[in-house]
């Protein structure tokens, strides 16, 4: 594992955390992304230990993949910037200057835009970033192939619009490079336009995540295309709904599934949970308990019973101050002064004054 050199603009020699960090980037993030900026600032302060992602890992508990998703994700807002050699090891990280960085409120608010670069993140540790460059002639030769031809030509129909140079760049490199059949790369494009996806940094992502988990046939793809579904009929199923989800509900299972990487066991709790609380499907109010979930680093049913009873103590303490609060009179004209208490032979008193009187 690589070492990696730290370089910093306006951190001083202790730990400090920018207000503008705390103010316009913290709330919206990830609790672990949360924790590995802090960690890289502590690091620049001093008296930190060899840094590599594999010892930012055991430090904070956490997966190799899951820093460097948090690494790239404080990348894309602006707060760092990465140095990666030709292996795509990372090998430098650069904090910037927090009055420098740009706040895009919709990259940081809306996870739904994690979407389409969700798999790329993924696949940093073992892919190149920038992949070659084939030259005409190279292009040329390619595409005297028949059967690149009638790809190129379907692949055109799925995109309804004619073929970029990148589009026959990556086209290319997934024959080539990553030995994909024409079959397959048609049933790729297929796949992802059917998800609303045209982008080519998507439909690259998705292929690399099929390369590494061994898809290399039509029929493994849409085996795999199937097994996804099954968090479709994960969700009709708790809900009750007897159709297929729409492309709004698709984007929500979507978002829960590859962005939050929930279990069908989670989903199905919050969508349970939705029932009994709205009385109907309701899809953005599961996607704020699965929201709330993730950001509080849920994994697992353990967790959200953890939860639940931090939850109930919290409310029976609330509940107990609102009762202490009603049992202490306030003070006023009729109780500020000391109360005085009677005995038996008080109350015995007054009633033999009071019949004497009576007489």
């Amino acid at each position: 594992m690589n070492k990696i050199s730290l370089h910093a603009q306006g951190i001083s020699d202790v730990t400090i955390i920018p207000n503008t960090f705390i103010d316009q980037f913290m709330p919206s993030a990830n609790g672990a992304y949360v924790k590995v900026y802090l960690y890289l600032l502590r690091c620049f302060a001093g008296n930190c230990p060899e840094v590599t992602i594999s010892s930012i890992a055991d430090r904070l508990e956490n997966t190799e993949k899951d820093i460097i998703r948090a690494l790239t994700y404080w990348e894309k807002l602006n707060l760092l910037t990465l140095t990666r050699n030709s292996q795509k090891d990372i090998t430098a990280i650069n904090l910037t200057d927090l009055s420098n960085a740009q706040k895009e409120t919709n990259v940081i608010v809306d996870l739904d835009t994690e979407l389409d670069e969700i798999a790329v993140s993924i696949h940093t540790e073992t892919k190149p970033a920038t992949r070659q460059s084939y030259s005409t002639e190279k292009i040329a030769q390619l595409t005297n192939n028949d059967e690149i031809k009638w790809a190129m030509h379907i692949v055109e129909i799925y995109l309804d619009r004619p073929l970029k140079p990148m589009d026959l760049q990556l086209i290319l490199y997934l024959y080539e490079e990553l030995h994909f059949s024409p079959e397959l790369i048609m049933y790729l494009y297929e796949y992802c336009v059917s998800k609303g996806k045209k982008s080519t940094s998507y439909i690259e992502a998705v292929a690399l995540t099929w390369a590494e988990e061994g898809i290399d046939t039509e029929a493994k793809a849409k085996e795999a295309a199937t097994s996804y579904n099954d968090h479709f009929n994960t969700v009709n199923k708790a809900f009750g709904l007897n159709r297929a989800p729409g492309q709004i509900e698709r984007q929500y299972i979507t978002k829960w599934v590859e962005v939050f990487g929930f279990s069908d066991e989670i989903i199905t709790e919050a969508c349970n949970r939705t029932i009994l609380r709205t009385q109907k499907p309701d899809f953005k109010y599961t996607d704020k308990i699965l929201e709330t979930w993730f950001k509080k680093d849920v994994k697992s049913q353990t967790d959200i019973i953890r939860l639940d009873e931090e939850f109930s103590k919290t409310s029976k303490t609330q509940d107990t101050n609102k009762v202490t609060n009603i049992a202490k009179p306030t003070p006023n004209k009729f109780n500020q002064f000391p109360q005085r208490t009677y005995t038996a032979q008080d109350y015995a008193e007054l009633e033999r004054k009071l019949l004497n009187k009576g007489l």
